[in-house]
């Protein structure tokens, strides 16, 4: 299998965590390609129309999304990142789609904090963006108890922070310290040491 991939996506970064966590991870050739909205990968847009990775290919089956990918990798592994039976199961989607709002919101700030022309930039909704991310944090504080699984769930919280705090976009640790706690241990799980987030974006 080929994985498209980006060094400091955080979707991508799931996907290598979840192969890593799976077993699988030496069965994925990884082949870094630089995407931006603004910058046209072709090689990329001849697998997704979206001109986005993680794409994988496998044979001659292409997908995209890395919530799809990792859905795919984890039918094909054992055990699983996604729980079978319905309650621990929606658990860990509904955390997934958690996680996938912090980054897609993380990057959002980032368009309006030094990616956009400054010109250009929108205050309000850098805030607001941060607010859902402030957000998302303090329900997350509040919800941890003992901790998570180490499920898709997690995977896809600990990718999406990790590059929160990598493009220091929000201190979610601050004030927090079961989530501060939770992340700092998950973080030193294998699958992210060996996936660490690098690089810096080309527009």
């Amino acid at each position: 299998m080929k994985l498209l991939y980006q060094t400091h996506s955080p979707y991508a970064r799931k996907v290598l965590v979840a192969a890593h966590e799976l077993g699988m991870a030496d069965r994925l050739e990884v082949v870094h390609h630089e995407t931006s909205p603004t910058r046209r990968n072709d090689e990329v847009f001849a697998l997704n129309p979206l001109g986005k990775v993680p794409v994988l290919i496998d044979g001659g089956l292409v997908l995209f999304d890395s919530n799809v990918i990792c859905e795919y990798l984890d039918g094909l592994g054992d055990p699983r990142l996604i729980p079978v039976g319905p309650s621990s199961r929606y658990r860990a989607l509904r955390l997934q789609a958690l996680a996938q709002g912090i980054a897609d919101a993380g990057i959002a700030v980032r368009w309006e904090a030094e990616r956009r022309p400054e010109a250009l930039r929108w205050p309000a909704m850098r805030e607001g963006q941060l607010a859902k991310i402030a957000a998302a944090c303090d329900h997350l504080e509040a919800e941890l108890g003992d901790g998570l699984a180490p499920d898709l769930g997690a995977i896809a919280l600990a990718t999406a922070l990790s590059w929160i705090e990598f493009r220091r976009v929000y201190a979610f640790q601050a004030g927090r310290p079961r989530l501060a706690a939770w992340y700092a241990d998950f973080s030193a799980r294998p699958s992210m040491r060996a996936t660490a987030l690098s690089g810096d974006t080309r527009d």
